[in-house]
């Protein structure tokens, strides 16, 4: 059996070799279990584990990590795989695959092929519901949206920060999420952004202070809102293309195109074109002059806030 994992949500693709591995070691043992890294293995090497026959077990695992970046693996990859017998359980593990290679579409076609892709907002709300729910607790929809926006959409994050909140309560609140999780600097300056642009200057300053309270340095936070500015520049001239399309050509999150798309939807591009300009300056005249960052972020905000 050839199983071929494959994906950018690295912690449900981590989660199924974990969970293939343990069921094969319950049963086989560790002996019968190897693990061969791509980048560091010869292409002999990778031939000899996967073709050779088990020793000392009825069967053996070879999980083989990134073949990919060998190009003499590529080439020869139908015929070696082609050779694995019936007593080998071959996990490849291929986290970037390029989809138009010929190699990509002979995995798919030949192969166990299990692809692991990032979830949207609302797919990661509904599984920590679910992963809740598996451990004899529960969140609610709405808090497991909170929790999101409030640590960001990392899912190994998320698991970790739902395992620490089930063990002070088998019910998560919105109470015990603020109580017991930080705030995401990177979720927050999204948050700090969309406020301006509503015009809610109050709370825009309240999150900046936050920012600062948090110990984020006025440079970190014109990096981030650059990054901000990045993402909504890529959405305004993507044209007719749906959420889905361009996350995947920019290689970004759906959920963050999801969440800035509300604010480009008010937005022109000769405003977008005049806030990167705005904060450009800032970086540039910080750097050369000594300018009071701190203050002149804040004067950005409220300028934006107000336009």
């Amino acid at each position: 059996m050839i199983i071929t994992l494959t994906g950018a949500n690295s912690f449900l693709l981590s989660r199924e070799l974990r969970k293939l591995v343990d069921g094969f070691v319950a049963e086989q043992g560790d002996l019968a279990l190897e693990r061969i890294d791509g980048e560091e293995a010869e292409l002999a090497r990778v031939r000899e584990a996967v073709t050779s026959l088990p020793f000392l077990a009825s069967k053996k695992m070879v999980v083989l990590r990134a073949p990919s970046i060998n190009k003499l693996f590529i080439e020869q990859a139908e015929q070696i795989l082609g050779e694995v017998y019936d007593t080998t359980d071959l996990v490849i593990v291929e986290p970037k695959l390029d989809k138009r290679g010929s190699y990509f579409k002979y995995l798919k076609s030949a192969t166990d092929f299990r692809e692991f892709i990032e979830m949207d907002s609302n797919g990661l709300a509904a599984w920590l519901v679910r992963t809740a729910k598996d451990q004899q607790g529960s969140i609610s929809s709405n808090d497991a949206r909170y929790l999101i926006e409030r640590v960001g959409t990392n899912q190994q994050n998320l698991s970790n920060e739902l395992n620490k909140l089930l063990l002070r309560s088998e019910q998560v609140t919105r109470q015990t999420i603020d109580e017991l999780t930080d705030l995401t600097p990177q979720s927050t300056i999204f948050q700090l952004l969309e406020s301006a642009f509503a015009g809610n200057s109050r709370r825009a300053a309240q999150l900046y202070a936050e920012q600062r309270a948090l110990k984020v340095e006025p440079q970190q936070i014109v990096a981030m809102l650059a990054w901000q500015l990045h993402i909504l520049a890529i959405i305004k001239t993507a044209g007719s293309r749906s959420p889905a399309e361009i996350a995947k050509d920019a290689k970004l999150s759906p959920y963050v195109i999801q969440k800035s798309a509300n604010i480009v939807r008010y937005l022109s591009m000769a405003e977008l074109k005049g806030l990167i300009s705005g904060l450009l300056d800032i970086d540039a005249k910080s750097k050369r002059t000594a300018l009071d960052v701190d203050e002149a972020l804040q004067n950005y905000l409220l300028r934006l806030a107000y336009s």
